[in-house]
């Protein structure tokens, strides 16, 4: 049978723990141990109670809680030379049957346990009655000073037998509260362990990740320096040749002193080029011009005789034709505010659609350009348009060859006959 039990009921019913025959350790700490008085024998004046003085009951929370395992090792392994223990649980029960009796072990107990809380019981020390001692536990027992607080009390000459009752109480209770905690801890613990695990896991793929990354950022930059090189060398060999051929044009200076002359003649004939070009086209349009006259004349010579022959009839304005400028934008650029509705109705007689522009003084020029645009026939008043607007309306249509009549006074009249000529131009078959 183990002699674990037996001595757990020893020191924890209150009578004088003997060692089992069969623990050598026990023995040995035993037999070192002479006989020394029990705590009713000892006096109650002002010295402090040693250890082998206290109740039974205090030994095994005393050992346990106020002395640190490794100092047990150290006061075994120093005492109890050449006997080895099973775990701690058999060294903290021979230690606590060592201390129910003065001997070489429990005194070595005893220095260390003074020596260690020595602070607390010179604090304790100062308590002069039961009822300053046990105030002084309460408010001292809390926290980390549990241990120093259980000695310098228990200890002390004014602890009665009901203030040691209470104390050894709190302490058995917060023994099972730390162990309770220990089981959550425990488990607390485990959770994290697993977690953890996983985040091991998570970041061992995250540097897989990085790894592959930066092996593919290496590769990229390698390719991206390889068309560094060779876009150096492409550079190279175009400074070179440009090198050369300036080299060449030098050389042909040199050998053709009127080079420049000739430059000069070759840039003067591509200005009279362009310049007969400008006239062609300004012939062009007058040619245009005088045949629309014409027509116009002609069809409102027509116009009359038919009035006359079939008497008065509601007709538009200067007979413009309806339908002529079918689903085609007309922009009128400049005019008066307050002829533009009779602008719009004149251009929706002929089916075109209406497009207005005030020729810079209240819309923006920049917005001119994209008006134009979107115009298929174009009217500008030279007489209400700025000579900004002038200008941008003749270069636009000089270089996308879009239609421009030019009218010079800003009436209803004025845009009839323009329209008119548009509409006899739009009938004119292409040469």
């Amino acid at each position: 049978m183990c002699d674990t039990p037996r001595r757990l009921f020893d020191f924890l019913g209150g009578r004088p723990a003997q060692p089992a025959p069969e623990s050598a350790l026990a023995v040995q700490a035993m037999s070192l141990a002479p006989a020394s008085p029990t705590p009713a024998d000892a006096g109650r004046g002002s010295r402090r109670r040693r250890i082998w003085e206290l109740e039974a009951t205090a030994h095994c929370p005393v050992v346990g809680v106020c002395l640190p395992i490794p100092s047990l090792h150290q006061l075994a392994a120093r005492l109890l030379k050449g006997t080895p223990w099973a775990d701690e649980y058999e060294l903290h029960c021979t230690v606590v049957s060592a201390c129910r009796q003065r001997g070489p072990l429990s005194e070595a107990v005893q220095k260390d346990l003074d020596r260690r809380h020595q602070l607390a019981v010179r604090q304790a020390a100062q308590c002069k009655d039961e009822l300053a001692l046990q105030r002084w536990w309460r408010a001292a027992c809390v926290g980390p000073r549990l241990a120093e607080a259980l000695w310098a009390t228990l200890t002390h000459p004014r602890c009665s037998p009901d203030l040691a009752y209470k104390v050894l109480g709190y302490v058995h209770m917060v023994q099972h509260q730390v162990g309770a905690a220990t089981r959550v801890d425990q488990a607390r613990f485990d959770a994290l362990q697993a977690d953890h695990a996983e985040l091991q896991r998570a970041h061992q793929a995250v540097l897989q990740r990085q790894q592959d990354q930066a092996a593919q950022q290496a590769r990229r930059i390698d390719a991206l320096e390889q068309t560094v090189l060779q876009l150096r060398a492409e550079l190279i060999a175009r400074d070179t040749a440009l090198a050369h051929v300036r080299d060449e044009r030098d050389r042909l200076a040199q050998a053709h002193p009127d080079l420049p002359a000739r430059e000069a003649l070759v840039r003067e004939r591509q200005v009279q080029a362009e310049r007969l070009q400008t006239l062609q086209r300004e012939v062009h349009r007058l040619t245009e011009q005088a045949q629309r006259m014409s027509e116009r004349a002609r069809l409102a010579e027509a116009a009359q005789r038919t009035a006359v022959a079939e008497g008065p009839v509601d007709a538009p304005v200067h007979w413009l034709p309806q339908g002529a400028l079918s689903k085609r934008a007309v922009l009128c650029v400049g005019g008066r505010p307050a002829s533009v509705p009779a602008y719009r109705e004149l251009v929706e007689q002929t089916g075109g659609r209406f497009l207005h522009h005030d020729g810079g003084d209240e819309d923006s020029p920049q917005r001119l350009d994209a008006t134009l645009a979107a115009a298929d026939l174009v009217i500008c008043q030279t007489g209400c348009v700025s000579h900004g607007a002038y200008w941008r309306v003749k270069a636009h249509c000089k270089r996308t060859g879009k239609p421009c009549l030019f009218i010079d006074t800003p009436s209803k009249s004025a845009l009839a006959r323009a329209l008119e000529e548009a509409c006899v131009v739009d009938k004119t078959p292409s040469a």
